[in-house]
């Protein structure tokens, strides 16, 4: 596939204005991941504000990744392994703080599940508490609290153009140390230098052995615009600033109108066929569907003939210790399913019709059987294949017979 990586902005991207991943959305991302494509959450929000987004794509079975805090914690989901962090050191939270009242801010920090402020009443760290799911902890003094080495700091205001001044002003006091953005209108981030989503996802590929152009990236907002140059396929949002459209390869619809579900179609799964999908790749995307549950592995394909496995054992087994009929019917759907997929054109799909099966003969439980799929019939609307299950000693088991039709897409 051309794309092995696919990195996404979180708010304004997968999201749409209800803060939920839409049910197309969410549909396509996890066929992507079932065709091998590892998904990358590139984020402002804190890493346990991921948490639910994470669980909802399936990240820890697909091995996904997350770039929180806009790059400042890279993890590996598959096994919560930190790939890169970079913090502030708590020795420059003083100054921080100092500034922040001076000038009448609010200030306030991520730890762990937490939201740790001097200014809990604010509206701005009320609502980025609820959009994270964390608790806000409420000191008297910010700096004495912060006794540990946060990803980042942000400063609060309505005031736009005294946050913009003093962005101004920290660009040139602190540069080379730290690094300050307008994440919102409202917000003044710190963050370490070198912290930028472009920067860290540099740091991701190159851990994962893959070029610049195996990736594609989608976003909205000007801490996207480093990342969507830096892929391979940059992809703006319909609802983007023209300035972050401008920069990218393609601007896709908004976020309420299924955007980044519309771009992964284009670019990632229209182009690729089941064919162009070895082996390996089909049994790991679906270790955790219905065919990996059962077992089930592909071990042979072509346009003319599917094979496959399923062990004998308590997920396929009858109570008595022999083969499932049922377990039997759905391998037999599995491997005529791929078949059909196999040969259709790109611009069809395949839907399952029919299946009706002879059972000759049982295989018992620590046996593994083999079905063996040929095709019998392919018509513009219509696929039959024959699935004949055998056991290990070559019995035949059942001779089941599999109608599939074929569609074109809308």
């Amino acid at each position: 596939m051309k794309y092995k990586l696919l990195v996404l902005d979180v708010d304004g991207t997968l999201v749409n204005s209800e803060k939920e991943i839409s049910k197309q959305t969410l549909a396509t991302l996890l066929k992507v991941q079932h065709m091998g494509v590892r998904i990358v959450l590139a984020s402002g929000r804190s890493t346990y504000g991921l948490r639910h987004l994470i669980e909802a794509l399936e990240l820890k079975n697909h091995g996904g990744y997350i770039l929180s805090y806009n790059g400042g914690q890279v993890i590996d989901i598959k096994n919560n392994e930190v790939l890169f962090e970079k913090r502030i050191d708590p020795q420059q939270i003083p100054y921080l703080e100092k500034k922040a009242l001076k000038n009448g801010f609010g200030i306030f920090t991520y730890h762990k599940n937490k939201i740790i402020t001097s200014t809990p009443d604010n509206k701005h760290i009320q609502h980025e508490a609820k959009l994270n799911g964390m608790d806000i902890v409420t000191v008297d003094n910010f700096s004495e609290a912060v006794t540990f080495s946060p990803c980042k700091c942000v400063l609060v205001s309505d005031d736009e153009q005294a946050l913009v001044g003093l962005k101004d002003h920290w660009r040139k006091r602190l540069a080379g140390v730290l690094d300050v953005y307008r994440s919102e209108p409202f917000f003044l981030e710190v963050v370490p230098e070198f912290i930028d989503k472009g920067n860290t996802l540099g740091v991701l590929i190159q851990k994962l052995g893959l070029g610049e152009e195996e990736v594609m990236a989608i976003g909205d907002g000007r801490r996207d615009f480093s990342m969507i140059q830096l892929a391979g396929l940059g992809v703006a949002m319909g609802n983007a600033q023209k300035s972050i459209q401008a920069c990218a390869d393609y601007v896709t619809e908004s976020n309420d109108n299924d955007g980044v579900a519309l771009a992964v179609q284009k670019f990632i799964i229209s182009e690729v066929r089941p064919a162009d999908i070895s082996l390996d790749e089909l049994n790991s995307g679906s270790r955790h569907a219905l065919i990996g549950n059962l077992g089930i592995q592909y071990i042979y394909a072509s346009s003319t003939r599917i094979e496959a496995t399923m062990p004998v054992d308590k997920r396929t087994r009858q109570p008595f210790g022999i083969l499932h009929g049922g377990a039997t019917l759905a391998l037999a759907e599995t491997v005529a399913g791929l078949g059909s997929m196999v040969i259709c054109q790109p611009d069809e799909i395949i839907v399952g019709m029919q299946v009706s099966g002879n059972h000759m003969s049982s295989a018992h439980e620590g046996d593994t059987v083999r079905a063996v799929g040929t095709i019998i019939h392919k018509g513009r609307s219509s696929h039959v294949w024959n699935v004949d299950v055998f056991t290990s000693t070559n019995k035949l088991v059942s001779s089941i017979r599999v109608v599939n039709s074929v569609l074109k897409k809308k």
